[in-house]
């Protein structure tokens, strides 16, 4: 509020509280949804990319139907240690949030030509197929989009479309793609640290190729819907995950274009900032950052070791000695508790006793992000009731906003739970017409 000579007055309430009212998790339900008008075919098949891009749609309000085999979908064996929850996975019950689920077999011809009709339907569609295998169906992009121009078609694939190695037939595994990007190769301890079974490239601990590309796949999705408003036509994507994962590799690939420099792994360090690490403490690990001049004295200060300012003066001093400068950090931290660490640095920045800014965190385990009440008070973490599922705890999407809030309003439906609903709705099939569709093997 203005006093009317360009000074804004104090707010009436505390930023905080004024944040959470705008954005308050528990009142999502009484808001409208962004893409409710939007209705997305989800075809793809034991592709996590693809079931997280349909899953954002899905939170942002869009109809999502997954279109899965007979069978199910293989993704519902994926799961820890063989571990289900009512004969599915737990990682694709993560990922089958506020989704419909119909089966359709899109190896028969008839399976085809239903889903062909449902394509009419449908404002997007997403795959993972392998390259041209849609097309040759006569169910790819080319005849969809002559059914419906406003079409919207996401392929998911490893080699991508077209391309020298387009035609190989590699299915789309996160491994494949996490190898491809290049990006584990800078994972891990560096050669001759660490035992001799350590001191090699290292996967990522999740699926985040396949992550990265659904997160990439439905930014694109929104992209196509703001240039269909304008043009009245939909679009075909083309995306990889591993190329999605490319973009993650930050200087890497310009590094050795301009200087012919190969980034090799360093393990908990860094090459271009430090310190930006890892540090072991008493009862756990935290993370500390202090890598600009002024902020390496504030560190140094903190630590009681002011003298560490001299030898590694520099951003060029602290990178080249990192790992010794790494077990000074370990001196200092090894009798210390991540909580009296946080409490050091803060005391430090919030009582201006020297230069610098310095971050910290406790390195959580599950069990103890899960305990932190913060999250819950942010609504990062949500419990569902599910009528076929039962009660499941699930990651709630990851944005805050004040006019059309994502949400989650059921956690899955077991496979072909809305056939009927879905084909009577859509294509008007009636119960017995399914029910001749099933003993044929065509739902």
């Amino acid at each position: 509020m203005s006093d009317g000579h360009g000074h804004l007055h104090e707010a009436i309430i505390p930023w905080v509280q004024c944040a959470q009212e705008l954005c308050d998790p528990k009142r999502v339900h009484e808001k409208p949804e962004a893409l409710d008008d939007l209705r997305v075919l989800d075809l793809s098949s034991g592709n996590f990319a693809a079931l997280f891009a349909s899953s954002i749609l899905a939170e942002f309000g869009a109809e999502v139907i997954r279109v899965e085999p007979p069978t199910g979908d293989v993704a519902r064996l994926f799961t820890p240690e063989g571990v289900k929850h009512k004969d599915t996975g737990l990682a694709y019950l993560v990922e089958a949030r506020n989704k419909r689920h119909i089966t359709l077999n899109l190896k028969k011809e008839e399976g085809r030509l239903l889903l062909a009709r449902l394509a009419r339907h449908a404002d997007v569609v997403i795959e993972s197929e392998l390259p041209g295998q849609m097309d040759a169906w006569g169910i790819g992009y080319r005849q969809l989009s002559m059914l419906n121009p406003r079409l919207i078609y996401l392929a998911y694939s490893t080699n991508g479309q077209f391309g020298p190695r387009a035609g190989q037939r590699i299915p789309d595994y996160d491994i494949t793609n996490q190898a491809l990007s290049g990006v584990p190769y800078v994972t891990g301890e560096p050669e001759g640290q660490g035992s001799a079974d350590s001191s090699a490239p290292t996967k990522q601990g999740n699926w985040i190729a396949w992550y990265v590309g659904g997160g990439f796949g439905a930014l694109a999705v929104l992209a196509a819907l703001a240039w269909r408003w304008q043009s009245g036509r939909g679009q075909f994507i083309d995306l990889t995950p591993g190329e999605a994962e490319m973009r993650f590799s930050d200087a890497g690939v310009i590094w050795y274009h301009a200087a012919r420099r190969i980034q090799e792994r360093v393990g908990g360090l860094h090459i271009q900032v430090f310190p930006y690490t890892l540090i072991k403490t008493k009862d756990t690990s935290s993370f500390i950052a202090g890598f600009s001049d002024s902020n390496f004295i504030g560190l140094t200060n903190i630590m009681g070791r002011p003298e560490l300012s001299g030898p590694f003066a520099t951003t060029k001093d602290r990178i080249g000695k990192a790992r010794t400068l790494h077990q000074e950090l370990e001196k200092w931290s090894a009798d210390l508790s991540s909580e009296e660490i946080l409490h050091r640095v803060q005391d430090y920045m919030l009582n201006k006793r020297g230069p610098g800014t310095v971050a910290t965190a406790r390195l959580n385990q599950p069990q103890d992000t899960l305990a932190e009440s913060h999250w819950w008070d942010r609504g990062v973490f949500t419990r569902v009731e599910d009528p076929d599922y039962g009660e499941l705890l699930l990651q709630a999407p990851p944005w805050k906003m004040s006019a059309t809030p994502p949400r989650i309003k059921w956690a899955c439906r077991p496979v072909g739970a809305d056939n009927q609903i879905v084909y009577l709705k859509y294509l008007g099939l009636g119960g017995e017409r399914l029910k001749a569709l099933k003993a044929k093997g065509v739902t």
